[in-house]
């Protein structure tokens, strides 16, 4: 069939990479052993790819609050927000994730994804216009493309091209939505928020900051980069998502505007999907309340972050410009890059494979997620892999 045929570069794509050996598309972990381990084809397995910040994933409260759940409320809700979906536990969440930003309102959706959709599609429509970071994730950028408004990219983390561009929008930069990242999840670099913030309150625009990958991970206590740059009373929305530290799923947008709780009416991701079922949001709210009373393993996080990318840059390997819990080793060569890739899962470290069009540079990435769950030793593992590697 004609509608079908586009399916061929896929399937190249496909076939390409598993003739190489393991397809990074194909890989299947058979059993989890733990949060930082994993048995795949077999084969004992560390896991270095996994977004799991804070290694709360098996944590003994967070799985008996989700058991709880279960065994009270069943398994899910079956319906949307906007009809049977809104248990008194959704409502619990939302008023504790505002209350950890410090904002009067919040707002949670099933996904991070429909989190940055649905916030996105509310917020911004055919008058307005967006000023998108050009290495923002997918979501965002595919948030941005169902609003209808003007799309304008600027230069990643570039607070210049960025003005340039509100500067060119005159009075329409009041109808203009700043979209970025706390922490980029490709090279880990952090965005220049307290810039971006004082840049954006000059010409009267507003600012959406993503802190899925920075929840957690930075600021005192652990409300990202919006807490770390100063900047918590400046930005408009801040979304995030529950699959990286919270170790669940799910998305938020927590606001100090009153406009946020009027997303319920305007937001076609959150009016049409089923609402997160009641194990999930137990073990979300508990795994809130662990990063709130457990500095301590930002503490190691941070301490495993800093010994695995210095490890590694002093092997002579390109790294992203900041440390952070995002790791990533640069190839120019696609086929270096899946080699590479696969010696460390034969050696028994699991790390992501991302290449164009998924990089924002055109180049082939090797990208390593540091967790607080990985020990002294198991980082020790990682760099001996990386050493074993190159040879």
């Amino acid at each position: 069939m004609e509608l079908l045929k586009k399916f061929e570069a896929h399937a190249a794509t496909r076939d390409a990479l598993a003739s190489q050996g393991t397809a990074p598309t194909e890989i299947t972990i058979e059993k989890i052993l733990s949060p930082t381990e994993a048995m795949i084809d077999g084969r004992h397995t560390l896991l270095v790819g996994t977004n799991n910040y804070l290694g709360l994933t098996f944590d003994p409260e967070c799985i008996a609050a989700g058991q709880r759940a279960l065994q009270e409320e069943g398994t899910g809700t079956t319906g949307s927000r906007m009809a049977n979906g809104t248990y008194s536990d959704h409502k619990m969440l939302e008023q504790e994730l505002a209350e950890f930003y410090g904002y009067p309102y919040g707002m949670v959706f099933s996904t991070g994804y429909a989190a940055n959709l649905g916030a996105l599609v509310a917020l911004a429509g055919p008058d307005d216009a967006v000023l998108l970071d050009a290495d923002a994730h997918a979501s965002l950028y595919d948030g941005c493309k169902m609003t209808g408004a003007a799309i304008y990219r600027f230069k990643h983390n570039d607070t210049e091209s960025l003005e340039s561009r509100l500067r060119r929008l005159g009075d329409h930069a009041r109808r203009t939505l700043v979209v970025v990242e706390g922490l980029y999840s490709v090279f880990g670099d952090k965005a220049p928020l307290a810039e971006i913030a004082r840049i954006k309150d000059k010409y009267g625009a507003c600012l959406f900051v993503d802190e899925a990958h920075s929840l957690g991970v930075f600021g005192d206590n652990g409300r990202g980069v919006v807490e770390s740059d100063g900047i918590l009373d400046q930005a408009d929305f801040v979304v995030g998502t529950f699959s990286k530290s919270l170790g669940s799923i799910g998305g938020f947008c927590v606001s100090r505007h009153a406009e946020l709780p009027l997303f319920r009416y305007a937001s076609r991701p959150y009016i049409f999907t089923a609402s997160p079922c009641p194990s999930v949001i137990a073990t979300t709210r508990m795994a809130l309340q662990q990063i709130r009373k457990r500095p301590e393993l930002r503490t190691q996080l941070w301490d495993n972050a800093t010994r695995l990318y210095n490890g590694l840059k002093e092997m002579g390997y390109e790294l992203g410009p900041d440390i952070s819990p995002v790791v990533a080793v640069r190839f120019v060569e696609r086929a270096k890059a899946l080699g590479f890739w696969q010696k460390l899962l034969k050696s028994g470290i699991y790390t992501n494979l991302m290449q164009p069009p998924a990089t924002p540079d055109g180049s082939s990435l090797v990208r390593c997620s540091i967790t607080a769950a990985h020990t002294t030793e198991q980082v020790e593992r990682i760099l001996a892999a990386f050493r074993g590697a190159a040879g």
